[in-house]
């Protein structure tokens, strides 16, 4: 029970990481800890499918650097081992006047980020590519991509064990005590020591990170993303990407559509407070993640700020024609009668004291002790060279 490196959480960047640092040290003996009994079964498992380009983060960023990098890192290891993936594109549509502006701003902000080949299309070019599609302008974006997530993640999984690295499945992690000389991590099941501790655990980022570090300035604040799928008959109607432009009053992309890898056309997610850290239905709830959230002093300051936003996302939670009449501002020819109910999932979004949003990686390191704190989009993209810049760091 004595590791060299022990790594709660087998998302896309606990595998990715745990990955990294066996092939960096194949002699090193390495162990991941997961409470679900299998490998994505949460964020990883829930994406959109997205390989992200990079357009919308800020230059120079912990997302705009990863992205790019990660990007090319895990097309090459799609190739490599097969895993079914497609560059096919997306357009980004400004639907009014008012939205051009911000059009130039992500295309400047692409720019700074190194994407190449970006192009405006006026609405009779974008049309061509997506036909049913309205607007008056958009952004061409040839980078981006669908891709098979959990195809990675059972990959890596399967490479690292291959190195001889440990998977522990059924197995949550309860308490965590670093003695300086060893950390010792109990569990759910049993005890284990290691000379080094990586956390990247998601939804419970803070709860872990709590038993290591008393500093109490950022808690997960659970927010569900729910989808539809088009009909069979229907997915006529979008052939790539389609995304609009972000409305800057809300930290989410909106509702958008997505070719998936298995062919089926997702629209969608809203962005709603979930009552439970892994809350995938609208009344699923848990009475103490609940009210760490709403007597959390940043919660308040986020609902002053974004409540009126955050009720109409709810709305449409609630009521499939108003997420329908979200969806025909890009595509008005979308019927409610041209939707089935679809997956859904948990955004892990980390907010500190004073309501803020955290928008970039929040990885901590004190000792031999790192927590992830905060990983969102395009955290799945980048999760081979986040875990590389991880394993890094916990040797160094």
């Amino acid at each position: 029970m004595n590791y060299d490196v022990i790594i709660i959480g087998a998302g896309l960047v606990g595998l990715a990481t745990a990955y990294q640092a066996k092939t960096k040290n194949p002699d090193s003996k390495i162990l991941i800890l997961e409470k679900e009994n299998n490998v994505a079964m949460h964020q990883s498992g829930h994406n959109s499918g997205v390989i992200h380009s990079g357009i919308y983060y800020k230059p120079g960023s912990l997302k705009a650097k990863n992205c790019i990098e990660g990007y090319n890192t895990v097309i090459n290891f799609a190739k490599e081992y097969g895993i079914k993936y497609d560059l096919c594109g997306k357009i980004i549509v400004a639907t009014s006047q008012e939205e051009l502006p911000l059009l130039d701003n992500i295309y400047k902000r692409g720019v700074e980020n190194g994407l190449q080949n970006l192009k405006y299309l006026s609405r009779d070019e974008f049309r061509e590519i997506e036909p049913h599609c309205e607007g008056i302008k958009a952004i061409k974006v040839p980078q981006t991509g669908i891709i098979d997530y959990p195809g990675i993640a059972n990959k890596i999984k399967e490479l690292f064990e291959e190195l001889g690295g440990e998977i522990s499945f059924n197995n949550e992690v309860k308490n965590i005590i670093d003695t300086n000389s060893e950390i010792i991590v109990t569990t759910s099941t049993s005890e284990f020591k290691t000379k080094k501790l990586i956390s990247c655990a998601g939804l419970y980022s803070d709860k872990v990170t709590k038993m290591t570090n008393n500093k109490n300035d950022v808690i997960i604040i659970p927010f569900r993303g729910e989808y539809y799928k088009l009909k069979d008959e229907k997915k006529y109607l979008v052939k790539h990407l389609i995304y609009p432009v972000p409305d800057p009053n809300f930290p989410f992309l909106g509702v958008h559509f997505t070719r998936m890898t298995d062919g089926n056309i997702e629209c969608g997610p809203n962005a709603v407070l979930a009552f439970r850290k892994e809350g995938y239905h609208f009344f699923d709830f848990d009475f103490n993640e609940t009210k760490q959230t709403l007597l959390w002093p940043g919660f308040r300051k986020i609902v002053a700020k974004y409540g009126k936003t955050g009720l109409g996302e709810m709305h449409r939670s609630l009521s499939k024609s108003a997420f329908t009449k979200a969806l025909q501002k890009l595509i008005p020819e979308i019927r409610e009668s041209d939707l089935i109910p679809g997956g859904a999932g948990v955004r892990a979004q980390a907010c500190d004291r004073d309501g803020n949003l955290i928008d970039d990686f929040d990885i901590v390191k004190n000792n031999n002790i790192i927590h992830v704190r905060n990983a969102p989009s395009p955290a799945a993209t980048s999760c081979l060279s986040i875990g590389k810049k991880i394993s890094e760091l916990i040797e160094n």
